[in-house]
């Protein structure tokens, strides 16, 4: 049911999407979609849950794996490695994160929904900004709360959205110019991405790598 709502979210729009259209689409009774979510809203915050998270397990993002990985790990690297499960993340969500930022325009409860994902993303890259500010001196002497807000901004869906769904740039240019850009923002000069462990991506110009 919820691959059936992302089909029709994302192909024609949260409001023109109906009930029974995506009951037809999952091939299930429309009584048996009200049953399991009750409403249309309900539908696309589960979807957006289960895309974010990449599974349906009752995992918060700051309990996952990966980001006990990339605390643990020095400056450079934990930009790196935050970068990279940020895409991976947006690779899934972000047709769908799109569908909620434009409904949101228009639909009260939608927006609200949009707010909350903000204040979700923002706290993941607070704690980011902490772990960051407790092993090194943040740029120019930058508080944790300032080195979030500029984590959340870089990283956001829309601007992910804008140059590799719209602009053609490459995964991989678009992961190394986030974490140059975070690197440049929020370390001292001396910590550089030539740093970074052998493997991890390196900075490139983003011109010659893209489709």
């Amino acid at each position: 049911m919820l691959a059936a709502a992302r089909v029709l979210f994302v192909g024609q729009g949260y409001a023109a999407t109906t009930m029974q259209a995506i009951a037809t689409e999952a091939g299930v009774a429309v009584q048996t979609l009200y049953f399991t979510f009750a409403t249309k809203r309900a539908i696309l915050k589960e979807l957006l849950d289960v895309e974010i998270a990449g599974d349906s397990a009752p995992l918060a993002t700051l309990d996952r794996p990966w980001v006990a990985e990339a605390m643990a790990a020095p400056p450079v690297e934990q930009i790196q490695l935050l970068v990279t499960a940020t895409a991976r993340i947006h690779a899934r969500v972000s047709p769908v994160l799109e569908v909620v930022r434009s409904a949101a325009a228009v639909d009260p409860e939608i927006a609200e929904l949009w707010q909350t994902n903000i204040g979700q993303r923002h706290a993941v890259m607070a704690t980011f900004a902490g772990a960051l500010a407790a092993k090194t001196t943040l740029r120019n002497g930058m508080e944790a709360l300032r080195a979030a807000d500029i984590l959340l901004a870089i990283l956001a869906p829309e601007a992910y959205h804008l140059l590799v769904r719209e602009r053609g740039w490459s995964e991989e240019s678009w992961q190394s110019w986030a974490a140059d850009a975070l690197v440049r923002q929020l370390l001292p000069d001396q910590d550089t991405l030539a740093q970074a462990p052998a493997g991890r991506p390196a900075k490139d110009d983003h011109r010659s790598s893209q489709r």
